[in-house]
């Protein structure tokens, strides 16, 4: 049987690495394309809802759009009433008012707050961009965990489930609206989303191989990009790591250079190039004479 000839990508998004992601070379780009876009987004969704259930832990649950920003007595004033205010955290709550006016202050206790930190702090390190470095290749299964972990603690501290407006609760449904957001200009569109590599667009049509061959344990650094944004900046020759031991290897030469310049003038005249009798005693054989007895 034909050896399976695997790719690892390194995925960007402009100069900041997202993920590792291992493909097969024969993998078709209309079906590679695809996957990296769903992992890319999946793991903006982790960080949005991770973002929300820190304002959740701090501040409760949202309040219907029609009271958010308002203060207690427009809210009076306008007889508004707010119809989820029994949606209480298990144990109780802690006041605690959302400086934005969004949440309605009832925060979750010491220990339910815990529980929803803990579960956050889990869901980042599975996501997280450190995982390039470690060598841990992204997949479905770890995006899928993590919304797991993030919807689990959630249903812990709120049984009886959240506002059906509150934006962790759109999220977990997939309701979610980033129309006009920055959050929504960061999301790729799997359509029109692109792939480059080695300042190539790697079209749709082809397969991975057709652009990176069929070479054994081959890492590319490829990044995903929306259409019409231009070719991304290409890949810099050399790593940060490498231009930092440039940089110091220079540095440590200038210094050398400085201590010479900085020596007796007249140094050079112990050096055995200065030696006006040097050529004799070579031609004597007389250089590199030890008198110690051996």
């Amino acid at each position: 049987p034909l050896l399976r000839i695997m790719v690892k990508l390194h995925v960007k998004r402009g100069d900041e690495s997202q993920f590792l992601f291992e493909a097969s070379a024969e993998i078709p780009l209309s079906e590679l394309l695809p996957r990296l876009v769903s992992l890319y987004n999946g793991r903006l969704k982790v960080e949005r809802l991770c973002q929300e259930l820190e304002l959740l832990a701090s501040h409760g649950v949202m309040l219907p759009p029609s009271m958010q920003g308002l203060t207690e007595e427009q809210v009076e004033e306008l007889q508004l009433k707010d119809e989820w205010e029994t949606c209480v955290p298990s144990g109780g709550a802690v006041t605690n008012p959302d400086p934005m006016g969004r949440r309605n202050g009832s925060a979750p206790n010491e220990k339910m707050k815990d529980v929803l930190k803990r579960t956050i702090s889990e869901a980042r390190a599975d996501v997280s961009k450190k995982q390039v470095d470690a060598g841990v290749c992204m997949t479905d299964d770890i995006i899928r965990n993590a919304l797991d972990k993030l919807r689990g603690a959630v249903t812990i501290v709120y049984p009886m489930n959240l506002p059906p407006y509150d934006p962790i609760r759109l999220e977990f449904e997939g309701k979610e609206d980033l129309s006009g957001t920055q959050a929504g200009q960061q999301v790729l569109e799997e359509s029109s989303a692109q792939l480059w590599w080695a300042g190539k667009e790697l079209a749709r049509g082809k397969k991975l191989l057709d652009y990176v061959g069929r070479n054994e344990k081959t890492k590319i650094i490829a990044k995903l990009q929306q259409k019409g944004q231009g070719a991304p900046a290409r890949e810099p020759v050399f790593s940060d790591e490498e231009r930092k031991q440039m940089m110091a290897y220079a540095y440590r030469k200038q210094e050398e250079h400085k201590k010479l310049d900085a020596s007796d003038e007249d140094s050079y005249l112990n050096t055995e190039w200065a030696d006006p009798s040097a050529l004799k005693k070579r031609f004597g054989g007389l250089t590199d004479i030890s008198w110690k007895p051996k």
